[in-house]
Order: C-alpha cells, then sequence, then structure tokens
C-alpha cells in the first residue's frame, strides 16, 4: 500500500500555507494556521502531518511531546512503506523532547526506534523523471547536469520521483526551450532519498523524491502529469530565486 501526497490535498495546503507564514516571520499565525488542518484532517493520513507541524509550533518541551506522539500514532495506523520513511524524524523529535524533560531513559528508547526505521528506500516505483531533452527509450540519464535551482551548479547526482507530478514539476523548472517531458524511467544502481526535501518541510521523503549517482534507464514516456498554470509556475521561480539556502550536493 502507498499513500499518495498530493499538493492539492486541503490539509497538505494549510501547512504549506503555515510553513509560508513561518518563513516570512508569522509564527503565531502559522501556529493558528496549523490548528485549523489538525480540525479539518479526515483520516490518520491528514492527522499525522498536521500533528507534525502542531507539535513544532508548541513553546513546551511537554505539549511538543504530546503532539509528536500524536502525529505518530497517527502513522503507525496507515500502515504504509512511504510514511514509515517519517518515523526516524518522529522518534527523534520525541527522544529530545523527553531529554528535555530529563527523562533519559524514555530518550534513549525512542533515540533507538529511529535507528531501527533508518536504512535504504524499499520504494518500487513506479519512478519518473522530468526534463525538457527529446530522448528515446533505452537512452541512459547521467549526473552531472546543471541544476534547475542554483546557477552554475553541477549536479553530482540523477534526480527522479515516484509521482508523475512531481517530475512534471521538475520538467517545468528544467532548462531549455523544449516541451516539458516526463520519462518513465528505471535505477541502474543504488539510489537514496533527496536530501533537500527529506525531513525538511513534511517528515520522511512524503514526496517520494529520490537520487542516484548511477544512471536512469529511460522505459517509456508519461503523458498524463497535472502540470502548473502559467501564475502557479511563475510563484514558484520567484520563490526559488529567493531561496539562499544549502543545497545538499
Amino acid at each position: 500500500m502507498k499513500t499518495k501526497f498530493s499538493p492539492a490535498n486541503a490539509v497538505v495546503k494549510l501547512c504549506m500555507k503555515g510553513m509560508a507564514l513561518e518563513d516570512s516571520g508569522n509564527a503565531e499565525e502559522a501556529a493558528e494556521i496549523f490548528q485549523q488542518a489538525w480540525r479539518e484532517a479526515t483520516d490518520d493520513y491528514e492527522r499525522f502531518i498536521a500533528a507534525y507541524h502542531l507539535a513544532r509550533r508548541q513553546k513546551s518541551a511537554e505539549e511538543k511531546l504530546k503532539w509528536m506522539e500524536m502525529s505518530l500514532q497517527c502513522a503507525l495506523k496507515i500502515d504504509d512503506e512511504n510514511v514509515k520513511s517519517a518515523y526516524p524524524a518522529l522518534y527523534k523529535n520525541i527522544a529530545g523532547c523527553h531529554k528535555e524533560l530529563g527523562d533519559l531513559e524514555n530518550a534513549k528508547r525512542n533515540d533507538e526506534l529511529a535507528k531501527s526505521f533508518e536504512g535504504p528506500p524499499t520504494d518500487t516505483g513506479p519512478f519518473y523523471h522530468g526534463t525538457k531533452a527529446d530522448l528515446a527509450v533505452g537512452d541512459l540519464l547521467t549526473a552531472g547536469g546543471n541544476s534547475n535551482y542554483r546557477d552554475g551548479l553541477k549536479m553530482n547526482h540523477i534526480y527522479f520521483a515516484a509521482g508523475a507530478n512531481g517530475a512534471g514539476l521538475a520538467a517545468a523548472l528544467a532548462a531549455g526551450e523544449g516541451r516539458e517531458r516526463v520519462y518513465l524511467v528505471e535505477p541502474t544502481g543504488e539510489f537514496e532519498n533527496d536530501p533537500n526535501v527529506t525531513d525538511k518541510k513534511f517528515p520522511g521523503n512524503l514526496t517520494r523524491s529520490y537520487r542516484s549517482k548511477e544512471p536512469l534507464r529511460i522505459i517509456g514516456e508519461e503523458t498524463e502529469w497535472t502540470a502548473l498554470t502559467a501564475s502557479e509556475l511563475q510563484k514558484l521561480r520567484e520563490g526559488s530565486a529567493k531561496k539562499t539556502g544549502e543545497i545538499i550536493n
């Protein structure tokens, strides 16, 4: 079973709005938006995400622990390999709360649980890569291309995702004048969670974004995905241009 992460989900949209408010310095307003996300959550997946963000905004270790454990309990009910990618972050946060509260025994137990769930991704795809290049089945995509997010940066990995929409977004941001293309790909070697998104906005790797130093082989082309509108794409490009944080390469 795989639970589909969607930016169009109402609770995800609220959490994204809350994070944008945090980035602009409106912490109290962000907390209110996360509370709204919790109230509007309709299933364990939505509650897991909303509770995690509510936990982050709590001022006391006790309240943060309560909401982080709530997020974990919801995640544990889902029985989803993708959601399990969030377990290490949740257990680490819970361990941190226990340390702050002086409960070293529970801190150690939760740190050990976090480590027990760490490891390489087990996702079996299908996988997609977005670009403006005109390629054919059998071609290999290799590392060393230019970053879509930072001028002059050569990438040490080739990136891909388990969602066509995410690959479509990468295609929209890719350099070049050709039409946006989303290719079905298969990794030819080991791959890892993309550290630029894992545990950054959401716990774990809910967007199922990956990278590899080994080539990706094109096995087909996907023609069905949800493209951004021109205004959405412009906003995204403007937001990317403003970001000054490190890209983990």
